[in-house]
């Protein structure tokens, strides 16, 4: 039977109605919405298209009869502003809504005695997975102290778990900051600063470590002859821009750390008259909207691919709630994003 994705089916669509729209097997079509089984993503994703399309409504009650699940998952973040985490969360719960599991957000607010009172709520809940995220890179101490977790899936998305035997859902910083390295040689920059946030950070550490490394493959090393470590805001920004052409007047180009710097950098090049990018070039990272598109002019950047974290992470919890856990370190590549500052 062929269905036209247009025309559902008269009444309450079935399971075999969302296998044929999707041409897979009613089994695999069940694994899909039951999270478990092994699949390629695309064969994922057409079964939840059709879900969609459908309109399809499993019966959760008789589900969790049969598996013992509750179609539940907790989301933790440490993020109370939600600047990085809410891209994660709403990608993770896409997907998960997406096979009709219920997600519970719990703000942690980086407080390790709230963090416990969440996750005991959680499991009092008897969630099936947790899915934890932060604001930050680095990498966070695994979940523990709460009876039940030694049970529960557990990954951790953004901010990766120290212990390599769990879960981690990443950006790649290493391709990051070689798209944005890259761009700035084919467009024949050739003295470039970097200017960066605090160097306790993984995530300015790792980009200006990366950055230095594809430079020094092009035989080529920074305009000022280090990295600019500082704060993550366009104050530094300023600052740093003001520093670096004291330093080496010609530089050509700046990398910065996140889009806060690089709009900062560029405030100051247009207080000088500078031409951006005609004279020098401006890269900022993160993609941050109300940061890359009010600059003057709009920012180059690398784009961290928050959501699709969130939605890798979300199918490897669906996995490991399957028994089928893929433990250890998964990184999800960045894009370049080009506008006027390059």
């Amino acid at each position: 039977m062929t269905l036209d994705p247009g025309s559902p089916p008269a009444g309450r669509a079935r399971l075999a109605d969302v296998a044929a729209l999707a041409g897979v097997s009613v089994g695999t079509a069940s694994k899909t919405l039951s999270g478990g089984g092994r699949m390629r993503p695309e064969t994922r994703q057409r079964v939840l298209d059709a879900v969609a399309a459908l309109g399809f409504r499993p019966n959760q009650q008789a589900q969790s009869l049969h598996t013992g699940r509750r179609w539940t998952v907790g989301l933790v973040t440490t993020d109370g502003i939600g600047r990085f985490s809410t891209p994660v969360l709403l990608g993770a719960e896409d997907a998960l809504g997406a096979g009709k599991i219920s997600v519970f957000l719990c703000d942690t607010r980086g407080d390790a005695i709230r963090e416990q009172h969440h996750l005991r709520n959680l499991l009092d809940r008897r969630v099936d997975g947790i899915i934890v995220t932060g604001r930050r890179t680095d990498a966070r101490a695994p979940l523990t102290g709460v009876t039940g977790l030694e049970s529960t899936p557990v990954v951790y998305a953004l901010s990766p778990s120290t212990d390599p035997a769990d879960t981690s859902v990443v950006s790649d910083d290493r391709g990051g900051a070689r798209l944005a390295m890259e761009h700035l040689l084919a467009t024949g920059r050739t003295r470039i600063a970097h200017v960066t946030g605090p160097e306790h950070h993984a995530a300015a550490r790792d980009r200006a470590r990366h950055a230095v490394e594809h430079l020094e493959a092009a035989e080529l090393g920074l305009s000022t002859g280090r990295v600019h470590f500082g704060e993550w805001s366009e104050v530094w920004g300023r600052r740093a821009a003001d520093a670096v052409l004291r330093t080496a007047p010609d530089t050509d180009a700046f990398f910065c750390g996140n889009d806060q710097i690089a709009r900062g950098v560029a405030d100051t090049l247009r207080e000088r008259g500078v031409d951006v990018p005609g004279e020098i070039a401006v890269v900022g990272y993160d993609n941050w909207d109300t940061m890359a598109l009010a600059s003057r002019p709009p920012l180059t950047t690398i784009d961290m691919n928050l959501a699709e974290i969130g939605r890798i992470a979300a199918l490897r919890l669906l996995e490991a709630i399957d028994a089928e856990a893929t433990p250890g370190m998964h990184t999800v590549p960045c894009r370049l994003v080009v506008r006027e500052s390059t």
